[in-house]
This record gives structure tokens, C-alpha cells and sequence, in this order.
């Protein structure tokens, strides 16, 4: 069975950085779309980032220019580098593996990982 496993999150100041990292545990055809999303205390989950085939990244608004989404599709792994950190970027970090053009299609979620940011 399939399972995405997350690391990289933990503690740091206002200002720094951390890199999380997703990969599949397993082996799977690669994902048409990698994404990360993060869910605050009381909050909804939002999309932070995702990236597709041919590279088309977006980014949500609060994180753009600060945060980058990267995939290595050799490693079933998909990245998110996160720079100049602030206290609202404090949430559980999940990422999403979707496959939606063509056979198998499915879509994974990571266990979440814990990013908080003290100001």
C-alpha cells in the first residue's frame, strides 16, 4: 500500500527557513499534480502550493515569494522550501499526490507535519 511520509517540519524563529519533504513509501506511476496543503488551530485547510506536469506551479497568496515547490519525479518526492517564515505560517503541513489524466487514477494524502513559528 501506498503511504506519503513527511518530514522536515519542527520549531524555528520568525524569519527562517525549513524544507519539507514528501515521498511515496511506495511505488506508483508518477502523480500528475503534487500539492501541499497546511490546516491551522480552528482554521480550514488551505492549498499552500502544487505543481504539475510541465512544471506549472502556483502558489497561494499569502506564501508567494517566500515559499517554493519543487518535485523530483525519479524519487516520487515533492518539496517545499520555505523562507522568511512568520508566526501565521504555523499549521500542520500535508502533502497530496494526485493522478487524473489517464489509468490508474488516485490521490494520496501524507500524515501531516508539525511547522510552527515563534515571533
Amino acid at each position: 500500500q501506498v503511504q506519503l511520509v513527511e518530514s522536515g517540519g519542527g520549531l524555528v524563529q520568525a524569519g527562517e527557513s525549513l524544507r519539507l519533504s514528501c515521498a511515496a513509501s511506495g511505488s506508483i506511476f508518477s502523480a500528475d499534480i503534487m500539492g501541499w496543503y497546511r490546516q491551522a488551530p480552528g482554521k480550514q485547510r488551505e492549498l499552500v502550493a502544487f505543481i504539475a506536469s510541465g512544471d506549472i506551479r502556483d502558489y497561494a497568496d499569502s506564501v508567494k515569494d517566500r515559499f517554493t515547490i519543487s518535485r523530483a519525479d525519479t524519487k516520487n518526492t515533492v518539496y517545499l522550501q520555505m523562507d522568511s517564515l512568520k508566526p501565521e505560517d504555523t499549521a500542520v503541513y500535508y502533502c497530496n499526490f494526485r493522478r487524473v489524466v489517464g489509468l490508474p487514477k488516485y490521490e494520496y494524502w501524507g500524515q501531516g507535519t508539525q511547522v510552527t513559528v515563534s515571533s
